[in-house]
This record gives structure tokens, sequence and C-alpha cells, in this order.
């Protein structure tokens, strides 16, 4: 996603911006090397982001009614489990519809709120690194393939990993931003 797409605006549920879907047509150059680069980067960026924190400030929340850095890491493994998974099928079956989840109440689950940070950084490690290995692998055809949401509607692999580049960066941005406004 390049940059001249990102709304900044200073909503601490949006901190580097809404994402907005591109216009039909061709990506501007780079733009898929730009999305798999954050997939790539973003396991590495979650522990810088979280290193040193201690129990309460993982378990403290973003903003005013929002996730906590728990369950903000809990939720980029949930998240980005189901959209490797999503992938995945768009490659191997003809535009799929795929099952939506309901996040919040993911989040809220047990181990969203009580395991140890360490589990879904070293889930988001090595699954990146196959998504990552994956979406490398693809051809002009493949990244056009897609799946059907029963609520979004159709989306190709390219809007997803570009959705899911952004996602990466909405997120470690909450606690980035939380690190800083706490000067920890």
């Amino acid at each position: 996603m390049s940059l001249a797409s990102i709304e900044l605006v200073p909503d601490p549920r949006y901190p580097v911006g809404k994402f907005h879907r591109p216009e039909p047509g061709p990506l501007p150059e780079g733009e898929l090397a730009y999305a798999i680069s954050c997939i790539a980067e973003l396991p590495s960026q979650l522990r810088n982001a979280v290193d040193g924190l201690d129990t309460a400030q993982i378990n403290t929340p973003y903003r005013e009614g929002g996730w906590n850095v728990r369950q903000v890491i809990s939720h980029l493994a949930d998240s980005h489990m189901t959209a490797f998974f999503r992938v995945r099928l768009a490659l191997t079956e003809d535009w799929p519809t795929i099952l939506a989840y309901n996040e919040k109440a993911f989040a809220e689950l047990h181990d969203s709120v009580a395991a140890p940070i360490e589990w879904s950084l070293e889930l988001i490690e090595s699954l990146h690194a196959r998504w990552v290995m994956m979406l490398q692998s693809l051809d002009a055809a493949q990244w056009q393939r897609g799946f059907k949401h029963p609520e979004r509607g159709a989306s190709t692999i390219e809007h997803a990993t570009l959705l899911y580049a952004w996602h990466c960066r909405h997120h470690l941005a909450h606690i980035t931003r939380l690190r800083a406004a706490k000067d920890w």
C-alpha cells in the first residue's frame, strides 16, 4: 500500500488511517512487493514493539475501550492464520465462499486474555514465514484468484495481501503509539 493512500487521522482506532481498497486495474509498480515486505517484517517489528514490557503494560489497552497489547497480538495471530488459510483456499478452489468470524469474541476467549504473548509471537513468526514464501511464488494469474466473503463480497489474493499489509501496520501502530504515549 503506498503512503499516498494512507489517510493520516488522529483517531486512535486507526493510527495509520483506514484501509482504502485500490481502484480497479493494475497496481502501481512495487505495491505488492511493499505489501509482502510489510507481512515479512511484522514478526520482528512486533518483538521490538513489546520488548521489555511487563505484565501490567501488556495488559494495558491501547485506547479506552480497546484491546490490550496481549489481545492485539493474539488477534494478529488469529486474523493472519485465517487470512493465510483463505489465500490457500483461493489458490486451490474456484472462488470459494469463506467463513466470517467474530474477531471481538475471539479476543475475549481465555487464551486471548491469558496466554503468554510469546506463544502468539512464535506462531506469527512461523506463519508469516510460510505466508511470505507462498506469496512470493505466485504468478500474475494466481494474484487474481480469490474468495467470496459472506459480508464483504469478492476479494482477490492481490487485494487481500494489500489489506493484510495494512493490518500489520495498523495493529503494530496500536502498540508503538501506546508505548510512546505512556513513555515506556
